[in-house]
């Protein structure tokens, strides 16, 4: 009986400590980004409708119940979009062989909605992993998404009867609220979303 009690007592010592040691790392200020840039307050999203790469409507909704690294560009971008999608996947693909949970989802949302059809963003988005999201729609709903996100993009005419659009390159982090969280800014590099976007998640 004595050593039932005594051990009893380990074991809720223990467990005492083990709690207070929990609760003291839990007040630990946990590490900030070094790269992204995390807004005072998260941004909800504008009310829009678009569609993905299967021709399904598309909404503030859509981004909510997961994290998400959303990139605005075109597919006929030469060499920025293709760069930092595969830059995303490549740390994806990291995180997941680190069994780092939850994964973000890649997002890409064109803004070039006269050549970038949703069969043109399946086809481009396939390139870069199974679990991205590809984005087009009218122009008056892309417009009404990006002025509200601070993202720019401008279709510049070539001369030659083609075009090419300029555009912001950064990455934008959605939350699990579906609100705009940080922002990373280019150029883009695979160590700084595998470092970073833990940090930011881990604070959100």
């Amino acid at each position: 009986m004595r050593f039932s009690r005594f051990f009893i007592a380990i074991v809720i010592g223990t467990a005492l400590a083990i709690g207070i040691f929990a609760g003291y790392r839990a007040r630990l200020p946990s590490a900030a980004p070094t790269t992204a840039t995390v807004l005072p307050q998260p941004l909800p999203l504008p009310e829009f409708e678009l569609i993905d790469q299967f021709g399904n409507g598309i909404g503030p909704d859509a981004f909510r119940g997961r994290w998400d690294l959303v990139f605005f560009g075109f597919t006929n971008c030469p060499d920025v979009c293709p760069v930092t999608l595969t830059t995303l996947a490549s740390a994806r693909g990291r995180l997941a062989e680190a069994r780092y949970e939850p994964l973000p989802r890649i997002v890409f949302i064109s803004v070039d909605p006269e050549r970038d059809t949703p069969d043109a963003v399946a086809r481009y988005v396939a390139h870069f992993g199974d679990d991205v999201l590809g984005v087009t729609g009218e122009l008056s709903e892309l417009r009404r998404l990006t002025d509200a996100l601070g993202i720019y993009f401008e279709r510049v005419e070539s001369g030659d009867g083609d075009y090419t659009v300029d555009h912001s390159a950064v990455v934008l982090v959605i939350d699990r609220e579906g609100r705009f969280r940080a922002v990373f800014g280019s150029p883009h590099n695979v160590e700084s979303f595998e470092r970073d976007l833990p940090r930011i998640q881990a604070a959100g």
